[in-house]
């Protein structure tokens, strides 16, 4: 998704349908990196795009579901999940639906992931909710997205502030009443990171994200 609540599904299906591969093929680095050491099981994917995070975590025996409110980028992800050397398909159930809404069972994934989706703060908050309540006992919750000091310090993302977001927002949404008392989470990590970004210029600079991990801890 990582898009803005002004752009509706319709908007995403264009951007989708105009290039081959909007997100690129190779999983997002902060994914690949905090899910790497966690044993296989149940994932939940939300804002799947086109499901490059999806079909990383299937090639390593999760077993996934993918959701994104973009029909294109679901059916696409289908057809390159199905296009693997190894077959992962039968891992990867892919669901047309709006992540701002309750999109999986209660408890029921060892790990929930929402990588780069950017709405407003109410918005936002609702979706953290619904994945925060879709974590079982003693899995990990993952948030990634342009953090809010990009917008300034930082190259890339969305332009608008409303949908940009640190760590602490993060942590914050979590402790909403709907979702229960903070001492449910243990916090992993919720900080600021720095991602290397080539410019058309040639050079280098750095994209500033805010990524938080939490465990479930009852």
């Amino acid at each position: 998704m990582g898009g803005t609540s002004g752009m509706d599904s319709t908007g995403w299906d264009e951007r989708y349908a105009a290039v081959d591969l909007v997100w690129g093929a190779e999983p997002n680095r902060w994914l690949a990196a905090e899910a790497a050491g966690l044993a296989p099981g149940r994932a939940l994917d939300l804002a799947a795009g086109e499901g490059r995070n999806a079909i990383w975590l299937a090639r390593r025996g999760w077993d996934v579901t993918a959701v994104d409110f973009s029909g294109v980028a679901v059916e696409r992800g289908r057809r390159l999940a199905g296009s693997e050397p190894v077959d992962i398909a039968g891992r990867i159930t892919w669901k047309v639906a709006d992540v701002r809404q309750e999109v999986g069972p209660a408890g029921a994934y060892s790990l929930v992931c929402v990588v780069y989706l950017h709405l407003v703060a109410d918005e936002r908050r609702r979706a953290v909710r619904h994945a925060a309540n879709a974590v079982a006992p003693g899995g990990v919750l993952l948030v990634v997205g342009h953090d809010t000091t990009n917008l300034t310090e930082g190259i890339g993302g969305p332009q608008d502030p409303r949908v940009l977001f640190t760590p602490d927002d993060i942590l914050a949404d979590l402790n909403a009443e709907a979702n229960g008392p903070v001492a449910d989470w243990v916090v992993e990590r919720a900080e600021r990171v720095r991602r290397p970004v080539r410019t058309a210029d040639g050079e280098t600079r750095d994209a500033i994200d805010a990524l938080v991990r939490v465990r479930r801890s009852r």
